[in-house]
Parts: structure tokens; sequence; C-alpha cells
């Protein structure tokens, strides 16, 4: 099998898999016990804790583990949004955010927060302008992704951050599609908090960090938790966490080595399937390398997933957390397709083990099933 569903999940290296396995052994102890055994978990963790804020250039007192990107999403907005109400109650996010994102934002709807939801260009990419004419005196949180998980259009989060910065607005950001595959610094970018995920950057699943800034305050979701500082309940995954910050590194250390290879790789799968029924999404100035996101004119894209899977090739209809028949890609809908065109997208992604003869390969297979697919549909029109 081919695998081209890196932005679903990654193999975790042999590295992070060998970290898991020793510290699960060597350091198993609980990190809030105070004998010896849970001060040697304790000490290993805020280890791990430096380690990763040194690589989204942050204050370790910032980072609190979770248990993923979906979880961190979830408490971070809602702690900030909380801590934030007596200033005002109006929110701002993008019609393209992670279903996680979203989610987080109906309930806060339902608890009496305000949301404007931001339009994005044909894209996917916010307007400056329109985030500036949508900010109130109320306004007191904004959240917009770094990386699109279905198409990969990069937003421009150094010119967001900078102007609500001088407005003293704060600023999350879904960093789970970026890290490790894009640079991100925290204080250049002035983001208040951002969210991370481990299975995406070679590292365990049921891992992943918050980090919010220290000048920033927050109300904790579950009053009275005790572990991360009160920020969320439950113990301390201390293997799955040494293990996620090792991947990491792995990942920030090849950044800009992969990132070539794999502009390569997208170049070449990209020319090799030129054909008047493809159309490739997103924005060609701004988005990652890592994540096509492709239609086949008049043919729904989990039909083509199949087929993509019979032939031995692994892709995805679009982000795994939001994955069903009948379901249009609420990324399509915002770009302003429509609900038959964004029920045809289809995700390719890419990773470390991709290789050129993967892409070639990949890449005749898709034109197959392209031409097989496109020829019937003719034939079923006329």
């Amino acid at each position: 099998m081919i695998y081209l569903d890196y932005a679903a999940a990654t193999p975790p290296t042999e590295k992070a898999l060998y970290v898991y396995t020793k510290v699960s052994q060597e350091y198993f102890g609980n990190s809030h016990s105070l004998h010896d055994t849970g001060t040697q978990a304790s000490s290993l963790l805020e280890s791990a804790r430096q380690q990763l804020a040194a690589l989204i250039c942050g204050n370790q007192a910032g980072i609190y583990f979770t248990s993923g990107g979906s979880e961190g999403n979830y408490l971070a907005l809602s702690s900030l949004a909380k801590a934030y109400r007596h200033k005002g109650n109006h929110l701002i996010t993008t019609s393209v955010e992670h279903s996680s994102l979203l989610n987080t934002f109906s309930k806060l709807e339902e608890e009496g927060f305000q949301v404007t939801y931001l339009p994005v260009d044909e894209t996917g990419r916010i307007r400056i302008k329109d985030l500036e004419e949508a900010l109130t005196n109320q306004t007191i949180l904004v959240s917009i992704n770094h990386v699109n998980s279905e198409i990969g259009t990069i937003q421009p989060l150094e010119q967001i951050g900078n102007l609500l910065y001088k407005k003293n607005i704060l600023f999350h950001s879904d960093c789970v599609q970026s890290f490790g595959k894009h640079e991100i610094d925290v204080n250049k970018c002035h983001l208040s908090s951002i969210t991370l995920s481990s299975h995406k950057v070679y590292g365990p699943k049921g891992v992943g960090a918050v980090y919010i800034s220290p000048e920033v305050n927050w109300h904790p979701v579950i009053p009275n938790s005790s572990h991360e500082k009160g920020f969320r309940s439950g113990t301390v995954n201390v293997p799955g966490i040494c293990s996620f910050v090792t991947a990491a590194q792995e990942c920030i250390e090849r950044l800009k080595e992969e990132k070539t290879r794999i502009k390569q790789l997208r170049y070449l799968f990209l020319s090799a399937i030129q054909s008047p029924h493809i159309v490739i999404e997103g924005n060609v100035e701004n988005q990652s390398p890592y994540i096509i996101g492709l239609r086949i004119k008049g043919i729904e894209g989990q039909y083509i997933m199949l087929e993509c899977n019979r032939n031995g090739l692994a892709v995805s209809t679009g982000t795994a957390c939001q994955l069903g028949h009948s379901k249009a890609s609420k990324t399509m809908v915002a770009l302003g397709r429509s609900e038959e065109q964004a029920r045809e997208l289809i995700r390719l992604s890419f990773g470390f083990h991709t290789t050129e003869e993967e892409v070639k390969n990949a890449a005749e297979i898709f034109n197959k099933i392209v031409k097989s697919l496109t020829s019937s549909y003719r034939e079923s029109k006329v």
C-alpha cells in the first residue's frame, strides 16, 4: 500500500518508540506522587516541557500537555473565553477551521458568546480587511488556524498577530497541521495560545499540547483539576509526552531539508496528473507542500478514495475527524463550491517515508482511475 495520508496520522519514528518504551519501563511513576519514583517522572516531564517550548520559541511555563489537538482546542478556547468574559463576549474565527474548533465555538454560543465566522477567498485565505471590520470593542479572542487540514492553505499568522496585539485581543491558532513542517514562533506572531498534536509529527497517538502565554490568564474548564496546573484532569502520560517531544525534535531538525524534498515530490505528482477533469484547490502562493486537496469533476470523492484503496493507494476525503459519505467538505463550501463539488474533494498528504517512486506509482494509479471513471461518467450522461 502506498500511504499518502500523513495529514491524518504518521507512523512513530524508531527513536520515538524507543523513548516511549524506555520511559514506560523506567519512569512509570505518577508524576504527582511525592516519593522518589514520582519525582523522577516529574523531573522528566518538566524537561520535556522545556524542550517543547523551545521548539515554538515559547516559555516552558506556558506548555500544558493534553490528549491531542481536539481536546487542546476545546480546553484552550473555553479556558481563555471564560477568563476574559468580563471584558466582552465577542469571538471571531473562520468558516474553515477544524471541526473540534467549530464545535467548541457552537458550544460557546450556547453559553452566551457571540461568534463571527469570517469568510475566506476562493483559495481559503482570510482577508485582513474582513478581520479588521469584524473587530468590536467587545472582541476578546480570535482563532484562526495556521494550515488548513483539507487543502493546505496557510494563513498569515504574523500579520494577524500584529493587528490583534495592537488592539489587546487574544490570538489562538490551531497549529496541528503546521507544527514540525513550518516554522512557528509564538512571540513573533503574538500568539496567545496554540494547539499541537503528537501523531501528526511521528509521535504516539493520544498525546498533544497547548501553549498559553504565561502573560495570559485562563480559567480551568473543570474546577479543581489537579494535573497540568489545573488545566486538565487525568494522570499525565509521561511516556507518551517524552515520545512526542522526541519525535517533534526530529521533525524540527530536518524541517528545511524535508520541506524542500516534499516540494519536489508535490511538483512531480501534480505534473504527472494534469487533466482537464482535475481541479487543484488551495492557495498556490501560500500553501503547505505537504497537503494536496483536489477534485475530479463530477465524481464523488468517497468513490475515488475507495477506488484508490482498491488499487493500493491510501488517500482520504478530508480531515479524519469529520468523514462521512453524505457530508460535503466544509472548506469547499466556504470556498464557494456547490454541495456537489464539495463532495468531490480528495486529500493526499506526504511525509517522511514518501519516496519519488511511490509518487510516480501513485500518479499512475490516480490517472488510471480518473480516466476510467470520467469515461464512465461521460457515457452515463449521453
